[in-house]
This record gives structure tokens, sequence and C-alpha cells, in this order.
């Protein structure tokens, strides 16, 4: 069987740009699909990419990298200019597709321009959802008021000499245009692949004449392999949170939970990886919080490295999620499958993730004193958390089992393409 993937990432393609080419690139969570889906089919991976690179085979897989543009002269037009891709590349996702003669093309995420495909080809073609830019963009202020939107980062380095001072307007104004692109293109699609109630049912709104099939993700091999065991026995709790500089990723939900266990006399060290003390959210809700946003126990690592994750996720007695908008956000799957009991908004998709009151606690998104009642619960039942954390573990095992994942996408594939 041959298959054709675009995708947002090079996938297991990133080893190769970053040995070959010392350019900084990201495989994401569809490295650990590539890895083991090559050994089943003939796949090839067409993907953008700010460099040009030459068509090159890596290991089992042949990738097809899309050059986007000079780095500089890109950035400069999305920041002027609100630039988005929307045919633009159609002549060149046809030629690859000409190249490959693939039996069926499986394009993950609708937020990019390769759903523009869908009137062009006869090739059966498969989209999996992964986030919907329409609904991220409909909760785009969850977080805050629109009055930040425009406020800058006062830090000062390459990127913002070359581009000017971090807003969040451009993102905002980007993802309007990229949600109304996505809107006009997946009502065509056939074929859809989702893993949550969520994607289902917004698909059955935004897709409506599409058929449904469920595809779960295979996650980070090191966190297969770890488990956690740092049941809270002592006064001092170290909380964990995954998180980014995004307004709807509730950084104030964070703090204001936070500022109240502080309130109530609790030593408590909250730990949050990928945002720093000079990221622009974290100005804002400086800002926005005042005398409110927590002077102890905030600790913003920024971005770490896989190893550094897992090793601040087992020194952690709880994970927390906070976000007001997610499918199935892997920081969540992956805190459960090594253990971890879990504390996360119910949004989006996460209700399919985490049963409540079983393998985790959900709470509504954005209310920081159900999630600091849902912190104590833990902490005066270390017992429960402990079973909690068991529990879901045992559901991500089976939910993200390498073997099943492969065998239930190739039967997809299959039924797909038998049904042409």
């Amino acid at each position: 069987m041959r298959v054709l993937w675009f995708s947002n990432s090079p996938a297991l393609g990133a080893e190769f740009i970053n040995h070959n080419f010392r350019l900084v690139s990201t495989g994401g969570w569809l490295y650990s699909l590539n890895k083991v889906l090559q050994n089943y089919v003939e796949l090839s991976v067409a993907f953008h990419y700010p460099y040009k690179i030459s068509p090159y085979k890596y290991q089992d897989t042949k990738f097809y990298p899309v050059y986007t543009g000079n780095l500089i002269l890109e950035n400069l037009k999305t920041r002027f200019w609100n630039k988005v891709y929307d045919i633009d590349f159609l002549e060149e996702y046809m030629s690859i597709i000409n190249e490959v003669k693939p039996d069926i093309i499986h394009i993950h995420g609708s937020e990019n321009s390769f759903l523009c495909i869908l009137h062009k080809t006869k090739i059966p073609v498969v989209v999996s959802i992964q986030g919907n830019l329409s609904v991220y963009y409909h909760k785009f202020f969850s977080g805050f008021h629109g009055k930040y939107l425009n406020k800058k980062n006062d830090t000062y380095n390459i990127k913002t000499l070359l581009f000017g001072r971090d807003s969040f307007n451009r993102g905002y104004t980007k993802m309007k245009k990229m949600s109304r692109i996505e809107q006009k293109h997946i009502k065509l699609a056939k074929h859809i692949i989702g893993r949550t109630d969520w994607d289902r049912r917004i698909t059955r709104v935004l897709a409506p004449k599409s058929k449904y099939y469920t595809g779960n993700e295979i996650l980070r091999n090191s966190f297969y392999e770890k488990k956690w065991n740092n049941k809270i026995e002592n006064n001092k709790i170290v909380i964990f949170t995954i998180s980014g500089n995004t307004y709807y990723k509730g950084l104030e939900t964070l703090c204001n939970a936070l500022y109240l266990l502080n309130s109530l006399g609790l030593d408590i060290e909250w730990r949050v990886a990928g945002i720093s003390k000079d990221s622009l959210i974290n100005c804002i809700t400086k800002k926005e919080l005042g005398e409110k946003y927590p002077r102890n126990g905030l600790i913003l690592m920024g971005a770490l490295e896989e190893n550094d994750l897992i090793k601040n996720m087992q020194e952690s007695h709880i994970y927390v999620m906070v976000s007001h908008i997610e499918n199935s956000p892997n920081n969540l799957c992956e805190a459960m499958i090594l253990g971890m009991p879990s504390i996360a908004t119910f949004a989006g998709g996460t209700g399919s993730l985490m049963k409540d009151g079983k393998e985790g606690i959900l709470i509504q998104d954005g209310d920081p004193w159900a999630m600091t009642g849902a912190i104590i619960e833990f902490i005066n039942n270390p017992d429960l958390a402990l079973e909690y954390g068991n529990c879901a573990r045992k559901k991500a095992i089976s939910r993200h089992n390498k073997e099943r994942i492969i065998s239930e996408l190739i039967s997809t594939y299959e039924t797909i393409i038998s049904n042409k």
C-alpha cells in the first residue's frame, strides 16, 4: 500500500534535517507514528519548510519538503499583511501526488493549506483532526480581554529586532483568516479521523457528509518506558504543567489558583514548562492580576527537552492542565501514561481522555476556585490521588498501544481504499 502524508511537521524526517543541515526541526507526535508505520506501508511525507531542501529518503520513508519561501520575508509578510496560505502550493502538492501515485492520501491537521487538494484529486483522502482553528478562534479570548491583544513584550532579541516586539494581534488575525480557509475546504472532506467526542461532534457540523473513524496517537517512546512514583507524603507539594505562550492556554487560571493556595498557607511549588519569565503571556498575566499575581511558588521553566520534562514530571506530585480549549492534549496523555494524579479543565476533548472521579478530576475551564479545591482534594487524600493515577495509566496504556493504533490505522486506510 502506498500512503502519502501531508503534515505540518517533517515527522521522522526531522532527524535527517537536524543531522545533515544543522537546522532546528521537530517531528512532534507524528515522529513516533511515522517510525512504526513505515514498517507496514510504502510511506511518503510532504511538509512545509522555510529552507530549500531536495526530496530525500530517510530510513524507509520518502520525504518531500515544500519550500514556503525565505524565512525572513515570509515572517515580514505574516507580520505586516497577515499572510496565510490557501492554494499557493496546490501545483506543487499535485506534482508530489503525481510522483508518489499513492493509494491513499492522509492529511494531518485541518489548519494548513493541504486541504485545497480535496477538490483536485480523485485519490481517496482522509483528514485527521488535530485541533480546529474555527473553535480555537471562537475561544481565543477565554483567558483575557481583547485589550491586551496589542500589548508588546519589552524584551529585545534578534527576533524582535527583525520583526518587531511580540504581540498576539498577529496570531489572532492570522487565526481568523486560517479558520475561514479551514471551513471552506473541510466541508469537502469525505473521510475524517479523530480521537474524541469533541472532534467527532464538530466535524458533523463542519464536514457533514464525511465518514468518521477513530484513530489514537502514538506517544513519545520515553513515556512508555517510565513510571511516576511520587506519592504525596510531605508538606511541600510540587505541581507540574505544560503550557504555551498563548492567550487561551489558561495561565491566568493557574496563577489565580496558586494565589489561592498560597493564601491558604499551603507550601506549593508550581513548575510550568513552555513559558518563561519574559514570555508575553506572563507579562500580560502580571498586568491583569496585579496584586493577585503569585509572588511565591511559580517556577516558569521555558522550553524543556523530553528527558527534562519526564524528570520534572516524576519529581512532581500532581499534573494540572489549565487550557480553555484543547482536543486531545498530548501533555495530559503523557501525564496519564506515567500514572500521575491529574487534574484537567473540561475543555474540548479532555472528557474523552480522562474519566472524572475515576482517572482524574475534571473542572470547568477558567475556574481557579474549583481547580484549587481539586488540588486540595488530592493533597488531603494521597491514596485517592494514587488510585486515580493508576487508573489513568491503565487507560492510557490501552489507548496508546502502538500495535493496536497501527492496526486500526491500516484497517481504516484499507476500508477507505476499498470503498472509493
